[in-house]
């Protein structure tokens, strides 16, 4: 990372640093998850009962990726995902929650925050795979899909270091794909 601007041609995201301040992060070439539009992927995984579960994402679905159980900035996008469960469910819409971690990781975290909804383990990637979601050594980027009718309806790009509203504006889109 550098203090200034990316170059032409790059792709960047500006990101924080204790000691440094406003820092940019540069990379060559950044994949491009699915869009709108794509049809939906089929995925299994299992979830923190150790179940095995595959979305039709027939009716609308969210999934969204997390980079890893118990740790702020997932804790907190859990919890507002959990405020809101009644108001998806009134929508018709399951929420999927995935993540690298495995299956007693997420049987934790869920036991401990007390979720209603899936997370599903992709330890392999083979999930965030599907999706396009980058996984970066044990940590996927986190991203949000929102998906209806088997294909991709839309998708809520998190902030990465403070998701606080996450959960609102994938609402906000599952509440229009409702309509």
């Amino acid at each position: 990372m550098s203090g200034h601007p990316p170059t032409a041609g790059s792709y960047a995201t500006p990101a924080m640093s204790r000691t440094h301040g406003f820092m940019w992060s540069v990379a060559a070439e950044r994949p491009v998850a699915l869009q709108p539009g794509n049809p939906a992927p089929d995925v299994t995984a299992r979830n923190q009962a150790g179940e095995t579960v595959s979305p039709a994402f027939a009716e609308p679905t969210v999934v969204y990726f997390y980079p890893r159980d118990a740790t702020p900035g997932c804790t907190l996008e859990a919890r507002e995902f959990e405020a809101d469960i009644e108001s998806f469910l009134r929508t018709g819409a399951a929420v999927y929650g995935v993540s690298t971690d495995d299956v007693d990781s997420h049987r934790a975290f869920a036991d401990e925050e007390d979720l209603s909804f899936d997370l599903l383990a992709d330890p392999d990637g083979t999930v965030a795979d599907a999706f396009d979601v980058e996984v970066q050594g044990d940590f996927v980027d986190r991203i949000t899909f929102v998906l209806a009718d088997g294909e991709v309806h839309d998708v809520v790009d998190a902030d990465t270091m403070n998701p606080e509203g996450h959960a609102a504006d994938v609402l906000d889109a599952v509440e229009a794909v409702a309509e």
